[in-house]
């Protein structure tokens, strides 16, 4: 066999591929046992017609033309190995010859990752949150824990802010009342901020036993997007009251017998994740110095896959949500256009990182062992609830085993860059990563990215 390339930009090739027909006679063979299965020749039992009776009764294009089928995609991969390209799209072939018994010829064109340098990473300047626990730090932590623990008290005046209203709601058009938007006893944080817009300025000043009725343009259900009445009535005021910072409280909320117990516990926890947040800051910065010394083209192809992914997520997102689009977007605090704006650029950086971290895997010779890939599987089975070898199961069913390495070599990568790097804190102070996995015995350090993606990355700190 051979390959021609030719680079029609420096996103796309063409492959020009020759094969002397003799290669292809493993897949001819197979050709004229799966023809002789599927005719039917009097005085021959299925499966055992001749050849020479097969072309005699159906031609020999039919056989060729199963060939082909059956040998062109191994020897496409064959040429990509061969040409050394690292295609990111489905290609295009086309048969451009047959030479029935000489050889065969096709094209195949191809979107591909760009030939690029990575420069060198060795010392590259980082600059990392500091790990210092503040007593502030603590105390916002000892507060979540009291809202955890509070406990709700009815009040005899009107709701304010922060309060607990439990109150009937329903919804009218025209004065006809809107079946499926009534709902009874729903218990509400004033000021939490609804997708009902109005509803929070509604409750404000509002007692138990009072009604009320506002417009507000309706976010889900058949009536989605119109205008309503909503009406409200408050059937009770509750309070919320935290519970008082003392050693009851620690034993109440903790397995500790004192509150000096319970804060050097959170002082320490918060510092653990203090040195996790150091470790991922570090090798997503020094991951965004590499990439702003590097530029590359990237394929058409590719970015619109990756865009139209992110664009499939979200509306299933919303789909799930009941929201109509616009108070979906409300919710979140953005706009649909702002929305598709960040999906361009997230996922042509998606594609840049994928591109560079191959490289470096590449280069650093990094692969992925058995007892990664379970601990892998095991790690992420947890964060969705499900059991490790019902997710293992639905990987290799699915063939996404492959997808699950890449991305554990990818991660992999980042601690390369990470290791590499010169660090050094918002105080001024160096930071050794080494002495961090000693100090957080080699304990899984989490990458969040950003929300679009719908998905998390995992490090492993190690030592």
């Amino acid at each position: 066999m051979k390959t021609a390339v030719e680079e029609l930009s420096p996103t796309r090739v063409k492959l020009t591929v020759e094969v002397p027909f003799d290669e292809l006679r493993p897949s001819m063979d197979a050709a004229y046992k799966k023809v002789a299965q599927q005719v039917r020749v009097p005085g021959f039992r299925p499966g055992k017609v001749p050849a020479r009776i097969i072309e005699q009764r159906f031609g020999r294009a039919v056989v060729l033309e199963e060939t082909l089928n059956d040998a062109v995609p191994k020897l496409y991969g064959q040429a990509v190995d061969e040409a050394d390209v690292f295609p990111v799209s489905q290609p295009d072939i086309e048969v451009t010859k047959i030479d029935d018994g000489e050889q065969i010829e096709f094209t195949a064109e191809v979107d591909i990752r760009p030939n690029f340098e990575v420069p060198d990473y060795q010392g590259a300047e980082v600059t990392v949150d500091s790990a210092e626990v503040s007593d502030e730090d603590v105390d916002g932590q000892l507060d979540g824990l009291r809202q955890r623990f509070a406990t709700l008290t009815g009040v005899e005046r009107a709701a304010t802010g922060g309060d607990f209203v439990v109150m009937d709601l329903r919804a009218e058009i025209d004065g006809d009342n809107i079946e499926e938007q009534q709902a009874s006893e729903v218990s509400y944080e004033v000021g939490a901020g609804s997708v009902l817009q109005g509803l929070d300025d509604a409750l404000e000043g509002m007692s138990a036993g009072e009604e009320k009725s506002f417009k507000t343009e309706l976010v889900g259900g058949e009536n989605a997007g119109e205008e309503a009445d909503v009406i409200i009535n408050v059937k009770s005021v509750k309070e919320k009251v935290l519970p008082e910072l003392d050693d009851e409280f620690a034993q109440l909320a903790s397995e500790f017998d004192t509150l000096d117990e319970l804060k050097n516990s959170i002082r320490e926890q918060a510092r653990r994740n203090k040195l996790i947040d150091q470790v991922v800051q570090a090798r997503e910065k020094a991951l965004d110095t590499l990439l702003e010394k590097i530029d590359i083209p990237l394929p058409d192809s590719a970015l619109k896959a990756e865009v139209d992914a992110r664009k499939h997520n979200l509306d299933h997102q919303i789909a799930e949500s009941g929201l109509s689009r616009d108070a979906f977007f409300r919710l979140y605090q953005t706009t649909e256009e702002e929305r598709m704006a960040e999906f361009d650029t997230s996922s042509a950086r998606a594609i840049k990182v994928g591109f560079v971290l191959d490289k470096i895997v590449k280069s650093e010779e990094l692969g992925v062992s058995e007892q990664e890939l379970t601990q892998f599987v095991v790690r992420r089975a947890m964060e969705m609830g499900v059991q490790p070898n019902e997710l293992a199961k639905h990987l290799a069913d699915n063939d996404q085993l492959t997808l699950a390495m890449v991305e554990i070599v990818r991660d992999k990568a980042k601690s390369v860059l990470g290791d590499a790097a010169k660090i050094v804190d918002t105080d001024g102070n160096e930071v050794d990563l080494k002495a961090i996995y000693s100090e957080i015995n080699d304990e899984p350090v989490v990458e969040e990215e950003a929300p679009a993606e719908a998905k998390s990355d995992e490090d492993k700190a190690e030592a």
